[in-house]
This record gives C-alpha cells, structure tokens and sequence, in this order.
C-alpha cells in the first residue's frame, strides 16, 4: 500500500493550496484518513481528519480557513487550505487506516509529505 501526496508548494499569504493524497495497492477499504504537518523543531500534529462516512475534525488553527474532503470511490483524500498564514509552514503528511486485502485489522499508512511554506 502507498499514498502519494501532491499539491504542496510557495504561496503568498493570503493564498490558498489544495493538496491531494491518493491510496492505491491491494486495499480492501480504507477507514479514517488525515492530513498532520510537522513545521521545523516541532511536533507532528493533527491537521484535519475525516471518517469513510465523511464526518470531520479539525485543529482550531485551521477552523475556517481549511476543508477535507475525500473520495472513496477513488481512495483519495483532499485539504483545501485558504487564507493562508505563514505560520501553516510545515511539512503536510497524509495518513490513512487501511484494511488490506487478506489481512485482518486496520493499520495506519503515511504518505511522504508535501512542503508547504507561506512566505511573501
């Protein structure tokens, strides 16, 4: 299983991006799926996550100015992100819980990540 995301890259403040995460490999369903940043020096953290039955969470920074989205159908997962602020540098990681084919139980897959960084 691999999850490639796509979409990161330099914007102005104010701007907005749109990243893109796709699942693909021998997936039986997916479950949760998210998007975490970790900026430099700091922590990995939970960015926006939503359910296989579309209901979503957010960090309080982003309330607002982010939106996730998803596509079962396609096995992909979306962050909107508008209003841009120099502070959402970081890089974006996509996570996903997966259930593979012929395996039982879910695990957790990471994307590569994508730079983001906000700068006039």
């Amino acid at each position: 299983v691999q999850l490639q995301a796509s979409g990161g890259g330099l914007v102005q403040p104010g701007g907005s991006l749109r990243l893109s995460c796709a699942a693909s490999g021998s997936i039986r369903s997916i479950h949760d799926m998210g998007w975490y940043r970790q900026a430099p020096g700091e922590q990995r953290e939970l960015v926006a996550g939503i359910t296989s039955g579309g209901s979503t969470n957010y960090a309080d920074s982003v309330t607002d100015r982010f939106t996730i989205s998803r596509d079962n159908a396609k096995n992909t997962v979306h962050l909107q992100m508008n209003s841009l602020k120099p502070e959402d540098t970081a890089v974006y990681y996509c996570n996903a819980l997966i259930v593979r084919r012929g395996v039982i139980g879910a695990t957790y897959h990471w994307g590569q990540g994508t730079q983001v960084t906000v700068s006039s």
